[in-house]
């Protein structure tokens, strides 16, 4: 069978958790706008949504916030190692730290491969994980900054809390929901790299951390997860609005990327920019006016140039300014989308679980004919 370079447009699986219908700029978490859940709801009632199927009432809400908030405590053998995970990943960033801390909080909390458990060890394995992913990766910031790490709050919910624990200083309500929203829209995005490489891990029986450290690797590669942070370096490379045209007219004729624009799946504008292009617009401000007419103008010059092709700003562009916004540094974009999809990661891990057939497509191979005698040693 024939298919397309990088699997594109390969249905490989059923699944429950979620669409992305890329013609209509749409996308949804199992029955749910995703937008609108972002719009209206709290990250842990999305949580609750991804991981047990569906939204909780307030009591069931109470109860999931509270469940979750008290495991985001990691285990002393973690705690104590990491200073060295840190020190050991200084350059590289926490995200890196993370995939050895995942792997260290899997053997301290005795995860068993998915393989030999039941589905409720399974959950209950996921949500320890997700929960102290915050807390890891705030940890390991602050170490290599040469702070202290802050110790989680069971009184704040998951945003705040993350926010609290990467400054130390309680955030303001409407910081704290603004990366709340965020969070909500980058739990889930249909089989992207990360996730489907933690469901290819899944299928293999492994422990719950183990799928985790390996989503969190592909995550980690530029051209899925890294892209936020690239997007203000467009923002800080044009400096000023006399230069807008002027250089987005050189990378486009020089066929270069610009960072912040196009996906590999929508073909209409990008419902996760939209949401975030508002959240900063309720910001204000001199930044925020620059990024909008940088991306009007990329569109506009693009449909000049480049007539029939159409891009649109993606995720990263106003995510990075709604992240800059909120305080947070740019070396912890990255990181925060992280701290987002750990839990789509966790529902894609279980759904994976239930089907006992191992991920396992073949390649075709292109080298020299084969067999050929081996040379004797000379």
């Amino acid at each position: 069978m024939d298919v397309p370079r990088g699997l594109a447009g390969v249905v490989v699986t059923d699944t429950e958790i979620g669409d992305v219908r890329g013609t209509e700029g749409f996308y949804h978490y199992r029955q749910y706008s995703a937008v609108e859940l972002a719009q209206t709801r709290s990250f842990e009632d999305v949580w609750h949504l991804m991981v047990h199927g569906g939204l909780p009432d307030a009591r069931r809400a109470a109860a999931f916030a509270a469940e979750t908030a008290a495991l985001r405590r990691l285990p002393g053998e973690v705690r104590t190692a990491l200073p060295v995970i840190a020190a050991a990943g200084r350059r590289s960033g926490p995200l890196a730290g993370m995939r050895t801390a995942l792997s260290l909080l899997g053997a301290a909390r005795g995860f068993r491969p998915v393989y030999d458990v039941g589905a409720d060890r399974r959950r209950e394995d996921t949500l320890v994980a997700a929960a102290a992913v915050p807390t890891l990766l705030t940890a390991l910031h602050r170490l290599t900054q040469g702070l202290e790490p802050v110790e989680p709050r069971g009184d704040l919910p998951y945003a705040a809390n993350y926010l609290y624990m990467l400054t130390g200083e309680e955030p303001d309500e409407r910081r704290a929901r603004a990366i709340e929203q965020y969070l909500i829209s980058t739990i889930d995005h249909g089989f992207n790299a990360s996730t489907f490489t933690g469901r290819v891990i899944a299928s293999t029986g492994a422990d719950v951390a183990a799928c985790l450290a390996g989503a969190v690797s592909a995550l980690s590669g530029p051209l899925h997860g890294g892209a936020p942070s690239r997007a203000l370096d467009t923002l800080d490379a044009i400096g000023t609005p006399d230069r807008i045209d002027p250089w987005i007219r050189d990378r486009v004729l020089a066929g270069e990327r610009i960072m912040g624009f196009g996906h590999a799946v929508y073909r209409t504008e990008d419902p996760r920019s939209r949401m975030l292009r508002e959240v900063a617009r309720g910001f204000g401000g001199p930044r925020v006016e620059f990024a909008v007419e940088v991306e009007r103008r990329v569109e506009a010059i693009l449909s000049e140039l480049k007539p029939g092709r159409e891009l649109h700003t993606n995720v990263e562009f106003y995510a990075g300014v709604v992240m800059e916004l909120c305080g947070l540094p740019r070396e912890m974009f990255t990181p925060t989308f992280a701290a987002a999809r750990v839990v789509g990661w966790s529902a894609n891990i279980l759904e994976q679980a239930r089907d006992p057939k191992i991920i396992r497509p073949l390649a075709r191979y292109v080298g020299p004919a084969a067999p050929v005698e081996v040379p004797a040693v000379v």
